[in-house]
C-alpha cells in the first residue's frame, strides 16, 4: 500500500472506539452518593457501599508491556494496542486481548526528531485485533494477527471480555469464549465505526485455535446508531451465570454520558444466542430489548467501555468520568446486584498520564492478577486529537500501550 494511503488508513484506525468515544464530550459535574449507603442483595441480604480507598501505579506490569513492545528481536509481534482485556487459562497462562494493534519493529531512542522516545516506522502494520500470551508475569508471544478476521468489507471485530467455560453445560471440556464487537465504517461522528453486532468466538484449549464465531445480538435494525448496544465490555461469572455488561455510544452524538446495560447467560452457553437474557427493567428476559441499568444521559453514566468486578459482596464499576475530567479521571460506582440500582459515583481518581495532548480511556479491571485486597486496573492512553494521531503514535510508542494501577477497595465513608 502506498505510504499516503496507509497513513490515511492508520489515521482512521488509530485509537479505537473503545477509547476516545469515552472522552469526546464535556458535561456537568458529577453526583456523589451518600457515604454509608446500603442496599439489599437479591438473596435478601445487605451489602455496604464500596469505593476505592487508595491507588498507586503498577510500575512492574506497565514496564513489562514496555519491555515486550520495545523488543526488536521479532517483527510480527505486538508493539502497541488498546482494548486491554485479560483471561487466565487453565494452564496458568494469561491471554491478553487487544483491539487495533501495531505490529512490526520498534527502534530505540532517539527518534528522528531527536527526542528520547522509542519509535516505529510510519509504515508499521496495523491490524484490527491481536492476542498476547503471558506466563508467570512475563509476556512471551503474539498469536498470528489478526486473530479474528473482518466479517465483511468495511467491517471489523474488536475483542472485549473473555472467560473460560465448559464447552456446553456440564461438559468436562473447556474452551475460551471471547466477546467481539462488530463495527462498520461510517461518516462523522462515527469515525471509529458504527455499532453493528455482538458476537462470541470460541477458542480451543490449550491450542487457542479459532473454532467458530456466533452472532448473539444483531443491532443493524436499530435505526439510531447511538441507541445500539454492544455487549462484552466486561463480565462477571457468579452462581452458574455469566453476567455480561454492555453500553451504547451516546457520547458519539454529543450526549455527556452513555448508558450501561446488563445481560446474563447460563455457564457454558455464551455462544448460544437463545440462552441470552437481558435486563428489561424488571426481570431477565430472553429476546427482550435491554433497558439501561445506569445512566441518565447527563451527569451519571458510562463510556461505551467500562469494567465491573465483584468485591466484598458488592459490585464495583469503573468508567471514565463525565464532564471535563473524563479526559483524565476514572469514576467509581457500586451496586448490590448486576442490574442495580447503581450508586455513585462515589470516588474519582486520576491515573498518571504522559505529557502532551493525551487522554486516558477504557479502564479495565483484571481480577486474574488481583487478590489479597488489591485490584489491578489498566487504562489505555492515546493522542487526544484524531488529526495527526498516527504520526504521534509512531513518534512515541509509549502513547499506545496500557498502563496499570493497583487499587485498594474499601467501604465508602
Amino acid at each position: 500500500m502506498p505510504d499516503d494511503a496507509y497513513a490515511a488508513r492508520a489515521r482512521q484506525r488509530a485509537g479505537t472506539g473503545i477509547g476516545l468515544l469515552l472522552v469526546l464530550v464535556l458535561g456537568a459535574a458529577l453526583l456523589i452518593a451518600r457515604p454509608g449507603d446500603e442496599d439489599a442483595r437479591p438473596d435478601g441480604g445487605a451489602c455496604r457501599a464500596r469505593t476505592v480507598g487508595s491507588w498507586q501505579p503498577d510500575e512492574r506490569l506497565t514496564g513489562e508491556f514496555t519491555r515486550y513492545g520495545d523488543d526488536a528481536s521479532r517483527t510480527d509481534d505486538w508493539t502497541g494496542g488498546d482494548g486491554t482485556h485479560s483471561v487466565r487459562l487453565p494452564d496458568g497462562r494469561v491471554l491478553w486481548l487487544f483491539s487495533d494493534t501495531y505490529l512490526g519493529p520498534v527502534y530505540g531512542p532517539p527518534n528522528p526528531h531527536g527526542e528520547s522516545y522509542a519509535w516505529r516506522d510510519a509504515t508499521a502494520p496495523l491490524v484490527r485485533n491481536s492476542a498476547v500470551l503471558m506466563r508467570d508475569g512475563r509476556l512471551e508471544s503474539t498469536l498470528p494477527a489478526p486473530l479474528f478476521a473482518d466479517p465483511a468489507p468495511n467491517q471489523w471485530r474488536w475483542p472485549v471480555a473473555a472467560r473460560v467455560e465448559p464447552r456446553s453445560p456440564g461438559s468436562a471440556e473447556q474452551v475460551v469464549r471471547v466477546l467481539l464487537w462488530v463495527r462498520t465504517a461510517g461518516p462523522a461522528p462515527w469515525i471509529y465505526g458504527v455499532p453493528t453486532a455482538t458476537e462470541v468466538a470460541t477458542l480451543s484449549l490449550p491450542g487457542l485455535r479459532l473454532e467458530s464465531v456466533a452472532k448473539v445480538l444483531d443491532e443493524q435494525l436499530v435505526p439510531d446508531p447511538s441507541r445500539r448496544v454492544l455487549f462484552g465490555t466486561t463480565l462477571v461469572a457468579e452462581d452458574g451465570w455469566t453476567y455480561v455488561f454492555g453500553g451504547d455510544d451516546g457520547r458519539a452524538v454529543s450526549r455527556p454520558a452513555s448508558h450501561a446495560y446488563a445481560a446474563r447467560v447460563p455457564e457454558g452457553r455464551l455462544a448460544d444466542p437463545a440462552a441470552w437474557q437481558y435486563w428489561d427493567g424488571s426481570d431477565w428476559t430472553a429476546g427482550a430489548r435491554p433497558r439501561a441499568v445506569l445512566g441518565d444521559g447527563r451527569r451519571r453514566g458510562v463510556g461505551s467501555a467500562f469494567s465491573v468486578v465483584r468485591d466484598d459482596g458488592a459490585y464495583l464499576l469503573f468508567t471514565m468520568a463525565t464532564g471535563t475530567r473524563g479526559l483524565t479521571a476514572v469514576a467509581v460506582y457500586w451496586a448490590c446486584s448486576p442490574q442495580g440500582p447503581w450508586h455513585g459515583p462515589v470516588r474519582e481518581f486520576s491515573p498518571e498520564l504522559p505529557p502532551g495532548q493525551v487522554a486516558a480511556y477504557n479502564p479495565q479491571a483484571h481480577p486474574v492478577l488481583s487478590g489479597e485486597g488489591r485490584l489491578v486496573l489498566s487504562y489505555d492512553v492515546n493522542w487526544l486529537e484524531t488529526a495527526g494521531a498516527a504520526a504521534q503514535l509512531s513518534r512515541n510508542v509509549s502513547l499506545y500501550r496500557p498502563r496499570f494501577v493497583i487499587l485498594r477497595p474499601a467501604p465508602a465513608r
